[in-house]
Order: C-alpha cells, then structure tokens, then sequence
C-alpha cells in the first residue's frame, strides 16, 4: 500500500544559503509525496533577489542533500510558476507562508485552462534565535547562520 498522499509534488525556491527553512520545505515534501519536482530559481530569475550562489551550484547543493534519494529532479526556474502551469500530473505543491500567493495564482491559471487545483501544503517558517525567520537573505548579511544561530 502506498503510504503517500500525492503521486507528483511541486517544491520551488531560490534555495540560497542552503538552511533549516529549506530542509523543513524539502523534507514536507518528501514526506507527503512519491515523486517531487523541485524547481530552482536560475540564474537571471534568482538574480532578482541580490547576490546568490550560481544556479548550477545551488541545484549541486540540493542534488547531494538528497543524495541518497531518488525520487525527485531538480530543475531550473525561469517564472515563479515552472512547470506547474503545464503539467497536469501534479497533485499538490509545497509552498512556505511567504510563497503561499504563488500557489494560489498557479491555481488559478491552472483552472483557467481546465487543470484541476493542485492542493497547497503550506509549511510554517523555521524560526532563528531571535524569532524571527531563518532566511538567506540574514545568512548572506551575516546575521545568522544556517541553523539560525546568532554570529558572533
């Protein structure tokens, strides 16, 4: 018996700075679908966000962390919506608090062309030392570090 509630799962970020809050997003993933399509920003899209590691690196990053599995594909994002708005096989994506809007635009232009919704998985942030989101953006800044400690 498959112990699975969703064949395809949808997982997307810049996954910079490669942290706790990612883990848990991946990990969700993971654990509630068989097969997972996890979408990378590339380079130009990811670009928007500031100074990041390359694209091929942070897809390198990912594909080693899950090393020992094999059921997913990592591929590069060039829009917030990848292959969700194509793919009807996707049953569900894996989204955080911050990403949730995302899923639901994804949803609409997923009916509108006569796709069912895929349902939304919203996983809560990883919190820092200091209650606040771990985020990459506090790691490049030095702030915090991947588990969202305090640097001193």
């Amino acid at each position: 018996m498959n112990s699975k509630k969703y064949s395809k799962v949808a997982v997307g970020g810049t996954f910079d700075k490669f942290h706790d809050g990612h883990k848990k997003l991946l990990s969700t993933a993971f654990e509630i679908g068989d097969e997972i399509e996890i979408g990378v920003t590339s380079d130009a899209f990811g670009g928007l966000k500031g100074d990041i590691d390359s694209c091929k690196e942070r897809m390198s990053n990912l594909k080693s962390f899950f090393a020992e599995r094999s059921n997913f594909i990592v591929i590069p994002l060039e829009d917030p919506y990848g292959t969700t708005i194509y793919d009807a096989d996707f049953d569900a994506i894996v989204v955080s608090e911050e990403t949730e809007p995302t899923a639901v635009e994804i949803n609409k232009i997923r009916i509108s062309k006569g796709m069912k919704p895929l349902d939304i998985v919203v996983v809560s942030f990883v919190l820092a030392y200091d209650g606040n989101p771990i985020s990459s953006t506090r790691i490049r800044s030095g702030e915090i570090n991947q588990k969202g400690n305090f640097i001193e």
